[in-house]
This record gives C-alpha cells, sequence and structure tokens, in this order.
C-alpha cells in the first residue's frame, strides 16, 4: 500500500487542508482500522441522493428523522456553547397531549422515526416522566417508528422508566472534566454522575449512544480522554464524536477553534481505546478548512462512518484500502438511521459507490485515477 501522505496528495479536492506529517505517519503504522468482521467499512452520510447515484430517488427533508422537544425552546442551564438556541430548531410539544398530536401529524408526513429531547433543569435533567405514557402509546401504536431520546442525566429508576416506554435509542454527553461541567454547563454535579448515568443505561436493554463534544471546554480538549475512559468501562453501542461548534457563545466567553491536529489524534486514541465499538463522527463539527482536516483524520483513525462528509473524503476512504458505503441522508436522520442500524447495517439505503467513483472521476479537476480505485457496495 503506498504512504496514506501520498494519497492524501492525490485528491485535489484536500488541497485546502494542512496535514501533520507526523500524525498520519502514526496513523498509518497502527493500522488504525476498526476490529471485527466489517474492519475496513466505513459509512458515509450524505445530503442528497442525486449526487451520488443515477437512479432518481428523492433527498431526504427534515420530516423522515424530526427533533421534538417537550419543554420547546426553554433550558435551565442554557449552556454556554448552545445558550437554548438549538431548541428553537425543534418542534415544540409542550404536553404529553402535543406529543402525540405532532407525532401522528410526523408520521403522516412520512417521518421513520425521531429524536426526542427537551431542555434541562437546573440539574441536567430532562423532566420526561408525564411525556413517557404516550411514548409508550406510540410504540404500540407505531412499533416501526424508532425513537432516540436525549435523556441527559438519570438515574437507575428513570433509565428503567425510559426503557419500559418503548424507547430504541437512548443517548447522552459525557464529559470528563469537572471545571466544563461548571463552567459550560453551569451545573453543580460531579463528573461522577456522568458515567453514573451511563452505567444506569447500559443495564437496560436500550441501544445506548454516548456522545462525546470534542472541544467542548471552550475549544480547548480538556476532559475528552476522560470521557473516552469512563465510555470504555461499559458497554455502549457506540459513540457519536461531534466538534464544538459554538455559534451561540456569549462574547464574553468566546470558544477558540479546536486544533484538527488533536482532534486527530483523540480520534486515533478513540480507535484504539474502544477498538471493537462503532464510533461516528456526527455532523457537528467546524465548517471550511477545520472540517476537512477533521474528515480526513475522521478516516485515517479508523471510524466506522461520517455524516456530510468534505468533498475528497469518500475518494480518499477508498485511496486507502477502506470498504465504502455511501448513504444518502440528511443530517437529522444521518445518525438515527445508523444508530438504528448498527446491529447488521441492513436497514440504510445504499448508493453503487462505483456510480459516484465514476462521476468523481469525469469531472474537470482531473481525477481519472479514480476509475481504477477498488470500491465496494452493498
Amino acid at each position: 500500500m503506498s504512504g496514506w501522505l501520498d494519497a492524501i496528495q492525490a485528491v485535489e479536492a484536500l488541497e485546502v487542508g494542512h496535514f501533520d506529517d507526523e500524525l498520519v505517519r502514526a496513523m498509518q503504522a497502527r493500522g488504525a482500522q476498526p476490529a471485527g468482521s466489517d474492519a475496513t467499512r466505513i459509512n458515509f452520510y450524505v445530503p442528497t441522493f442525486k449526487a451520488f447515484a443515477s437512479s432518481e430517488i428523492k433527498g431526504c427533508g427534515k420530516s423522515a428523522w424530526p427533533a421534538i422537544s417537550i419543554t420547546g425552546s426553554s433550558c435551565k442551564l442554557a449552556c454556554d456553547h448552545c445558550k437554548a438556541k438549538l431548541l428553537e430548531s425543534m418542534i415544540a410539544a409542550p404536553t404529553p397531549e402535543a406529543l402525540w398530536r405532532v407525532v401522528n401529524e410526523q408520521i403522516e408526513s412520512g417521518a421513520q422515526g425521531m429524536l426526542l429531547s427537551g431542555g434541562s433543569n437546573h440539574r441536567d435533567e430532562v423532566e420526561y416522566d408525564p411525556f413517557l405514557p404516550v411514548v409508550r402509546r406510540i410504540k404500540d401504536a407505531f412499533p416501526a417508528f424508532k425513537i432516540a431520546i436525549h435523556t441527559a442525566l438519570v438515574d437507575r429508576d428513570k433509565a428503567q422508566r425510559i426503557e419500559a416506554s418503548g424507547v430504541d435509542a437512548a443517548m447522552l454527553d459525557i464529559i470528563g472534566a469537572q471545571d466544563t461541567v461548571q463552567q459550560v454547563y453551569h451545573l453543580r454535579r460531579p463528573v461522577a454522575d456522568f458515567e453514573a448515568s451511563l452505567a444506569a443505561l447500559t443495564e437496560t436493554s436500550l441501544k445506548v449512544v454516548p456522545h462525546i463534544v470534542v472541544g467542548l471546554h471552550y475549544g480547548r480538549l480538556l476532559g475528552e480522554w476522560n470521557a473516552l475512559e469512563m465510555i470504555a468501562r461499559h458497554r455502549p453501542a457506540a459513540l457519536v464524536l461531534v466538534v464544538i461548534m459554538p455559534i451561540y457563545a456569549p462574547a464574553h466567553r468566546p470558544f477558540e477553534v479546536p486544533s484538527s491536529r488533536e482532534i486527530g489524534r483523540f480520534f486515533m486514541d478513540t480507535r484504539a481505546a474502544l477498538p471493537d465499538l462503532p464510533v461516528l463522527l456526527g455532523c457537528a463539527r467546524p465548517p471550511g478548512r477545520a472540517k476537512v482536516e477533521i474528515d480526513v483524520y475522521a478516516v485515517l483513525a479508523g471510524l466506522n462512518g461520517i455524516a456530510h462528509p468534505s468533498d475528497g473524503t469518500v475518494e480518499l476512504a477508498a485511496r486507502v484500502g477502506r470498504d465504502v458505503r455511501v448513504t444518502p441522508a440528511c443530517c437529522s436522520i444521518a445518525l438515527g438511521e445508523e444508530v438504528m442500524a448498527l446491529d447488521d447495517g441492513h436497514d440504510a439505503l445504499a448508493v453503487d459507490v462505483r456510480e459516484f467513483v465514476r462521476r468523481e472521476a469525469e469531472r474537470p479537476r482531473g481525477g481519472g485515477k479514480l476509475r481504477d480505485i477498488p470500491v465496494v457496495t452493498l
């Protein structure tokens, strides 16, 4: 196999990035690939189907996997990176009756599943209890409808109540630094409570998918490695990594753009710490050159899935020997479908990657060598 630095240089779309030679060599030397029967497989989730396939299939819309907030735009914590603004883009369902109505409307519009979320109280708890009987009613009425829930912090009893409601997957952020908990989240709870919540959820039958927000401490990596150690002590279904995008940060506490090199190092450490766990890169990460660099490091570090890859990332994956799958999905359902299909990967739509390669090879930028790259389709 040719060197991975050469592979990067061969992809014209990646010329905008600045890559650390030592880190790339370390990734290649480690053979940074996930373990298991699908060791080299990587799934890319792209926003539209038409750009990647010859068949005419419509791109998805937000209605395919809507995000619903039981508190509307209200959140007591108002964390520095979010200030509750992320809730504003969700569909408000502030009462159990409204949740039933909203879900029925979304199903009629073609929704396949939903993310159930809401703002936290001062203890980083989302008060779901009045809504869980409706969740149970939804699952009984529409068994195929998938529900992922952002749990926030829970105890064992609450985790079991969520499990009994029929939820399919549970997601929560794991924070590994006490300074981040107090300063960014404005929360007076110990880091240990995040691991205790993860432990309570993994004791249930739920598909548990913790998240690590890389650079959460104002753009610095601080508690990420400790969060990784906490996750490694349990058995979640997958791990999702996202990179901080503090577009709502207050002027008096600005966030830096995290170092792409440090993010890449963390990706490699994550793969080494969790060799048999699916690790996915979510939609959230800084735009521009940083996104290109982050995506390249995700491929080389052996991550299993990337939502909305930068231009050139798919080509690079093929050049370094990854078995490429491309799935048409907008960001809201990319992780939803991936999380729900973790067991066998057969639920996600697949596109003929050979057609993608052909289209890339015919671009004016001159990618003719792509014709000889081996790729794998479902």
